[in-house]
């Protein structure tokens, strides 16, 4: 697939699923800190002991709702270098909510002037699991430069649309098993 070229730059196509909008539904997220350095803490005799950055993304994933009320999280487990999450995402209304600014925004606007159209519309259809996403790493991010803790993600997240109950049974068991599982784990570097 050719890479696309925006202001003279080279654009990574989304791995996102073009099918869908994202702004509604039940996904398994994956969030991996730059280089899998162990950031959030470290497993000892299969717990997780979270460090001050551990601890205060514990606190932001437990207040997602707050700042994205179309968003819950029932499941999420912490881990030294990566988080995996059930995000829930309820698309009952049409319009999105913007986080930082907490503002209703119409979801399809139309592009202000100066604004490319093709950057428009991918920002149009980043959807509501990319605004909880990048409003969590953003906040996490802060908190670090705030308190001068070295800390920084990796560029990307993982997710998977769950489609049914035997995939979210799947999935939960994975979550929480998975500090138990640490010495096999393939992030475990």
């Amino acid at each position: 697939m050719p890479t696309e070229l925006f202001k003279n730059r080279f654009r990574v196509p989304s791995a996102r699923a073009a099918w869908h909008d994202y702004n509604g539904g039940i996904y398994f997220v994956t969030i991996c800190t730059a280089g899998r350095e162990h950031y959030f803490g470290e497993i000892t005799d299969g717990e997780m002991h979270l460090s001050a950055i551990g601890e205060y993304t514990r606190q932001c994933i437990e207040n997602i709702t707050q700042h994205n009320p179309y968003a819950n999280v029932p499941l999420f487990v912490i881990m030294p270098n990566h988080l995996h999450l059930i995000v829930v995402i309820d698309d009952t209304n049409g319009c999105r909510r913007d986080a930082p600014w907490h503002v209703s925004t119409e979801k399809w606007r139309a592009c202000a002037d100066g604004k490319n159209p093709k950057m428009q519309d991918i920002a149009n259809h980043q959807g509501r699991l990319s605004t909880v996403v990048g409003g969590l790493k953003q906040s996490v991010t802060r908190y670090a430069r705030k308190n001068q803790i070295t800390f920084a993600w990796q560029t990307r997240f993982h997710e998977h649309i769950i489609r049914n109950t035997n995939e979210m049974n799947r999935i939960a068991k994975y979550i929480e098993t998975n500090v138990a599982k640490w010495d096999i784990d393939e992030f475990n570097v």
